[in-house]
């Protein structure tokens, strides 16, 4: 338990101990002073039976139902003992009626419900046996009071309080519940787009640079004999890839357990400033690529990375799905939007693109929709084909 909650249980608990004393102190003075007949007791006990009644407050939290079982015994005890304020017995039972809302927000309805029927009936049982058995034997008040005893009026305050008591408890029950559920609910989505946000990372890392690595691995495998320099520089190009790989996947990989990577300057997100190295290991693979910046807007830092990964799978896709030797990238940085366009003239290696996806156009879209920005896709004359995205940002540097 941390600080936090111990200081909580310690107001709380300090609360219960002053409702307490407040409920001794009414009940005491209720039996001294009563509307009716007094107690036959000693007026010094009257106290003593205060404390007795409402000391199962104090630790109602702790152990709510020994709380409420003997608040209720004590209460019914008293009744019929004739220790209580007769016209007032509704006060003795009042830290029942406390602790059973208490039961009513800790524990199952169905077990609050038996909780609440078992007072309800054990009370009014002992009201009617203190006015048709105890208060004949008692001496009459000295003066007639304003509120005389009158025991429907007793055990109708007593059931309605109860009532009341048990429902609100619910109530606030309920409202536990659906919070914790909802809780829940929230933890679960965080953990499923943490998941998604990972996934597509690596998709567009791995993807990228696998459809890289092939195609200089081909290259390679073709001329290591005729072109051994050509070779060469294909492996080369291989081997910065990997590198570069492995950097990012430590990066993504690396998130899971820091939230330190802003000391690293090898693990920050990459953007804009990375699209012309994006751009030419691309052209490394036989693709050249004619990038177009435009604009000088500031970008949020947190949109550079959606930016850059756009704008990779779109040139992993001309790379892998297309037999083009030339694309051309524009991104377009304004006051409060970034404006991306992808286009390749093919032909593409399949016939038709699928409606909506494949080709990495999915991820593509899930991106561009947590900015609240459109996305289409589709192809051009030609046998060609082109994507443009929208993102929205407010000047401030957050998305809209």
């Amino acid at each position: 338990m941390n600080s936090a909650a111990r200081r909580l249980g310690g107001r709380r608990a300090l609360v219960d101990v002053a409702v307490a004393v407040v409920f001794t102190l009414l009940i005491g003075w209720a039996i001294v002073d009563p509307p009716g007949p007094a107690s036959p007791w000693p007026s010094w006990s009257a106290w003593l039976v205060g404390a007795a009644l409402s000391g199962p407050v104090v630790v109602r939290r702790r152990w709510p139902l020994p709380a409420l079982a003997a608040a209720g015994a004590v209460a019914v005890l008293a009744t019929v003992l004739g220790a209580v304020a007769a016209g007032m017995i509704v006060l003795s039972f009042m830290p029942t009626v406390l602790v059973l809302y208490l039961v009513a927000c800790t524990i199952s309805p169905g077990r609050s419900a038996a909780a609440l029927a078992g007072c309800a009936v054990a009370a009014c049982a002992a009201i009617l046996f203190f006015y048709r058995d105890v208060l004949p034997t008692l001496p009459p008040a000295p003066a007639v009071s304003e509120l005389p005893p009158y025991w429907p009026v007793e055990i109708g305050t007593i059931s309605v309080a109860m009532v009341i008591a048990w429902a609100a408890g619910l109530l606030v029950r309920a409202r536990r519940v659906t919070s914790a559920r909802l809780a829940r609910e929230i933890a679960h989505a965080a953990v499923v787009e943490e998941r998604l946000r990972i996934s597509r990372e690596l998709h567009d890392v791995i993807g990228h640079s696998m459809s890289l690595i092939a195609v200089k691995a081909t290259v390679a495998n073709h001329v290591a004999d005729a072109q051994p320099d050509e070779a060469r520089a294909a492996l080369a190009a291989i081997e910065h890839t990997s590198r570069t790989t492995l950097a990012e996947i430590r990066r993504v990989l690396g998130g899971l357990r820091t939230d330190s990577d802003q000391h690293h300057p090898d693990l920050l997100p990459t953007g804009l400033a990375d699209l012309r190295e994006l751009a030419d290991r691309i052209g490394s693979a036989g693709v050249e690529v004619d990038l177009a910046l435009v604009g000088d807007a500031p970008l949020p830092a947190v949109l550079g990375p959606t930016v850059y990964r756009i704008v990779q799978e779109g040139l992993t896709n001309v790379l892998a799905h297309t037999t083009a030797t030339r694309c051309r990238v524009a991104v377009e940085v304004h006051h409060q939007e970034v404006t991306i366009e992808i286009t390749n003239p093919g032909p593409l290696r399949r016939s038709r693109v699928p409606a909506g996806g494949g080709y990495g156009l999915i991820g593509m879209r899930e991106r561009v929709m947590l900015y609240g920005g459109s996305f289409h896709a589709g192809p051009i004359p030609d046998d060609g084909f082109r994507v443009a995205a929208r993102l929205p940002f407010e000047p401030s540097g957050l998305p809209q």
